[in-house]
């Protein structure tokens, strides 16, 4: 027996970790790129397959070493092994998100033990392009390992904040193919651009571990040197891969392609298990059970069976057979206040009151930071002309959450309102809103939210104009956080429950200008919830948690019921008696973003029969109140959501 280990290194050099949050909105913490380490020997995949001493390659000491194991098999067979990879495993057909280190040695680790490599190394693909910025990246990446065409147009620029993106690519291309003899070399161009759900497979323990891991898988067995025909219907098979693969799925909702090559590791064997007898013959399993077979070439049959087998996985949620053209057009982008006062001018109406207050130490140093650091930074950033927008820098904010909390805790609510709209503005940059998102509740905002809650807690009649003030300005902060999904989800559901106390008793507020702004924050949430579900597929049938590649964040903002149950509470009873039509319309585009894809059998569909929210909804027809069209037709289809 010789144990077998992975070494993992991060590609990045750390760059990822430190501008992951920023450039996707969810933390990741390394690029990885692995080496299987057995017999004495790291063996790697980049420049084709190489073997060194263990962490004497040229990514240097791994930053991890995990235990996958013991094997049985001895040295000889290894080595044979690798010898049929080196065949499969070329130069030339590296990709770096598609078919990498980690395919290779996730491959091997199969063979070797029966294992898989953590799911944190080899889903990594996945959750990257699961971004915004990941998807915008995506065909940058390709071209890079696509072999140029006469006439082709140029590799495609990175995404906005091309700087960063720029480095950060560089520095993992770089690294992925880098020589063993610590020579960096630029990455090979490939033949093709390979299908980004393909899945090699050239061993039992591996196809098994695939089942184990994927909900639905699409297997092809193959022979390219001997079958003609599988060479005729393979481009077929990788188009598939690329259309109805997890990747091109939406949020994990889709098939692992696989290729078997029967000549190619111990493919031959694990054809045997399965009865091959023909190339090329496809296999179709639902939870690792195969349903259905196709021998030969049957391009027809062949889709209709990946078809049939993704709606035998996915059923399609009941609202998406109804017709909702005014649902469906809804924008789910949110709805952002953005407005840019005279700063100096806040700085100096918020400076007489810091020295109206009971003079302090710590009050004389908040104003101080506010008037170097923060009110400088506000008008680089947000009122000057200029293409270059300056970031925060965690000095910075770090600085400035030590002031505000001095200050919340040394001024009269009333007179805080300036201090909230300079975070209001600091919201908008993602850089801020990053950091922000990193302890919502301990940090600035969860200082002013709590305030704020404390505020609607008192009589209205107690409220002055500073008050309302103050609350309709953290009201508009909260809806600006949404901009960035990693902070707007951490206000939500993280924290002290502190922002939802908050934004559920404004909806009921007696000032106009508060209760639109927060159903500008209520819509601001409630779209984030339906962006969270068409990216994890959650509520929207038959998805299995197993093949959700989508982040932890996103799937608990999709999932968890509990606060939303509060929020679809109190926008139909603010909906029964708000008065405004732009109010009304924010209410409902709510309601429409929730219940358009609520899970069929979760207790929000229940709560609505309780609260009768067909009858409310539909009580606004009924009135002279909603004059708009668009208004109506919204109005309308919200009501054909709630049971009857």
């Amino acid at each position: 027996m010789a144990s077998v280990k992975l070494y993992i290194y991060d590609l990045s050099n750390g760059l990822a970790k430190q501008l992951s949050a920023q450039l996707t909105g969810r933390q990741i913490d390394g690029i990885w790129h692995t080496s299987i380490v057995v017999y004495g020997k790291e063996v790697f995949y980049g420049q084709g397959i190489s073997t060194t001493l263990p962490g004497k390659s040229h990514h240097g000491q791994p930053l991890q070493v995990v235990d996958l194991g013991e094997t049985a098999l001895d040295e000889e067979t290894w080595e044979e092994y690798l010898t049929d990879m080196r065949v499969h495993y070329t130069a030339d057909k590296y990709h770096l998100l598609d078919f990498n280190c980690n395919s290779f040695t996730n491959d091997c680790a199969g063979f070797l033990t029966g294992n898989s490599i953590p799911s944190f190394v080899k889903d990594l693909p996945t959750d990257f392009l699961s971004t915004p910025f990941g998807a915008a990246l995506r065909p940058t990446i390709d071209a890079m390992y696509r072999r140029p065409t006469p006439g082709a147009p140029a590799v495609a620029p990175p995404p906005p904040n091309q700087p960063v993106a720029a480095s950060l690519l560089q520095a993992v291309a770089s690294q992925a193919q880098a020589s063993p003899s610590n020579s960096p070399a630029s990455p090979l161009t490939a033949t093709e651009s390979l299908a980004g759900s393909l899945h090699p497979c050239t061993n039992s323990a591996s196809f098994h571990a695939l089942l184990r891991t994927h909900r639905v898988v699409v297997a092809f067995f193959t022979d390219p040197q001997e079958c003609p025909p599988c060479r005729v219907i393979a481009p077929l098979f990788d188009q598939l891969a690329a259309e109805k693969g997890i990747r091109a799925a939406t949020g994990g909702r889709g098939a692992a392609f696989t290729k078997i090559d029967l000549r190619v590791g111990a493919g031959q064997i694990l054809g045997l298990e399965w009865g091959i007898s023909t190339t090329p013959t496809f296999m179709f399993f639902l939870d690792g059970t195969k349903i259905a077979e196709l021998k030969g070439v049957d391009a027809g049959e062949l889709k209709a069976q990946v078809d049939l087998l993704l709606f035998q996985a996915y059923p399609p949620h009941p609202h998406s057979s109804l017709s909702l053209p005014a649902a469906e057009a809804l924008s789910l982008e949110p709805i952002l206040f953005t407005q840019v006062p005279a700063l100096d001018t806040v700085l100096s109406k918020f400076v007489s009151f810091i020295d109206a207050a009971p003079s302090s130490p710590t009050t004389s140093q908040a104003k101080e930071v506010l008037r170097t650091q923060v009110v400088p930074y506000l008008k680089a950033r947000f009122a000057a002309k200029t293409s270059s927008l300056p970031s925060a820098v965690p000095s910075l904010l770090t600085s400035w959450a030590a002031a505000t909390t001095a200050l919340v805790g040394a001024l009269p609510t009333d007179t805080l309102f300036p201090l909230v709209d300079m975070w209001r503005l600091a919201a908008l940059d993602l850089a801020a809103a990053a950091w922000l998102a990193s302890a919502p509740a301990a940090g600035p905002i969860g200082v002013l939210v709590r305030t704020a809650r404390d505020v609607l807690a008192q009589p209205a009649q107690a409220q002055d104009k500073g008050k309302r003030n103050y609350l309709l300005t953290v009201l508009r902060l909260l809806a600006n956080a949404f901009q960035t999904p990693a902070l707007g989800r951490a206000l939500l559901c993280g924290g002290d429950g502190a922002t939802l106390g908050t934004l559920v008793p404004a909806l009921l507020h007696v000032d106009a200008a508060v209760r639109t702004a927060a159903a500008s924050l209520a819509f601001n949430a409630a779209a984030g919830v339906q962006r969270a579900r068409l990216a994890t597929g959650a509520g929207l049938g038959g998805v299995n948690e197993r093949s959700t590649k989508a982040d932890d964040a996103d799937a608990a903002l999709a999932t968890d019921e509990e606060w939303q149950i509060e929020l679809v509470s109190a926008l139909v009873e603010a909906l029964e008696r708000e008065e405004g039509e732009d109010v009304v319309h924010r209410l409902v585009a709510a309601l429409a973003c929730l219940l358009r894809f609520m899970p069929v059998d979760g207790q929000v569909q229940g709560l609505l029969e309780v609260l009768g929210a067909r009858a409310t909804v539909q009580g606004k027809l009924q009135t002279t109140l909603v004059q708009k069209k668009e208004v109506r037709m919204l109005v309308e289809e919200v009501a054909s959501l709630c049971p009857s």
